[in-house]
């Protein structure tokens, strides 16, 4: 039988691996980011109820560091648009979009968000058909409604885009 030698202390480092990290800061403030959204309150149509069930205590999005809805614009980094927008609402949007510090994101939620949903027919004059027409969308989130959980996973779809440092706007 052979016996054992133990490792010196360099081999034992190497294996460990450094043990202070030094990353970019970028990095650092993307993983800050995600895991505090401050969502914008407000809602244009159905959709607005799943939104709302979503923050309420069954759900509760505070687990995932999303929970408080900020009344202001200028307070809020994501916008989830839910519900039908109308031709009128869209410069509504567009400004509300506008008052938000960057960085900010935006969430689709909903079939008439995504698309127009059943409003959506040739010549019709009165429904925007999609709110990437408006405002640069990070996450789409289908159904009609969603449900809470489709609204969790969207939010949790974008944390990982945060963290990966990925956005469409600057």
């Amino acid at each position: 039988m052979k016996p054992e030698t133990k490792p010196s202390m360099e081999e034992l480092l190497r294996e460990a691996g450094p043990l202070v990290h030094l990353d970019v800061l970028d990095n650092l403030l993307n993983q800050a980011r995600a895991r505090s959204l401050w969502p914008l309150t407000f809602g244009l149509a159905c959709c607005a109820i799943e939104l709302m069930a979503t923050g309420a205590a069954r759900f509760d999005m505070d687990r995932f560091g999303a929970g408080v809805f900020r009344p202001s614009a200028r307070q809020a980094d994501v916008m989830i648009v839910a519900g039908t927008i109308s031709r009128k609402m869209g410069p509504v949007i567009q400004a509300l979009w506008e008052q938000m510090p960057p960085p900010k994101w935006a969430i689709a939620f909903g079939g008439c968000t995504i698309d127009g949903g059943p409003f959506k027919y040739p010549n019709q004059y009165a429904i925007v058909e999609g709110a990437d027409k408006i405002i640069p969308v990070d996450v789409y989130v289908p159904g009609c409604p969603p449900r809470p959980e489709a609204l969790i996973n969207g939010i949790l779809k974008l944390e990982e885009k945060i963290k990966a440092g990925k956005r469409f706007q600057a």
